[in-house]
């Protein structure tokens, strides 16, 4: 019979252990070539007892609530040492690209800067994405910033989430 106990989870994950956990809340999208809108978004961030957070998003339109984007991925711990921690992210896009970033996470305070970019032959131009978080306690706010379509790095998302488990 299989083992269903939870994995313990790994050194160092200990400190961004604070993201595990589903989140829920509501946000505002905007971007020079689409129409602004609002949104519902569930994350869901988890360990396997590896130095990694699985990662997983979802966004709903607030009032007509057909599906609008999804992401997943992994946050790779690569230095949990003393100072902040430094991650690297890889995620998948479903509209054909994926993206890699670095970044820091400082207390509740996480910046992450994409280092690659790749798209499939159809997908639309996204050359760098940034984003920024802010946790304090079971409220995690973000933004994210984009370079699309011939547009320079412009403010995209920002939304609140509340943690739910």
């Amino acid at each position: 019979m299989a083992d269903l106990t939870p994995p313990s989870l790994h050194p160092d994950v200990e400190r961004v252990a604070f993201l595990l956990g589903t989140w829920e809340g509501s946000g505002h999208g905007e971007y020079p070539s689409i129409d602004p809108f609002d949104y519902e978004e569930t994350v869901v961030f988890g360990h396997a007892g590896k130095p990694f957070l699985t990662y997983a998003q979802r966004t709903r339109h607030l009032t007509e609530q057909r599906p609008l984007h999804a992401e997943t991925g992994y946050w790779r711990v690569v230095h949990a040492g003393e100072g902040p921690v430094w991650l690297e992210i890889v995620l998948a896009h479903p509209t054909g690209f994926t993206e890699m970033a670095t970044g820091t996470v400082d207390g509740g305070e996480i910046h992450l800067v994409s280092t690659s970019v790749v798209r499939t032959p159809t997908a639309k131009e996204v050359t760098a994405i940034e984003r920024s978080f802010h946790a304090d306690g079971d409220t995690l706010r973000y933004e994210l910033r984009m370079a699309a379509q011939g547009h320079p790095m412009t403010h995209h998302l920002s939304a609140e989430l509340r943690r739910r488990s």
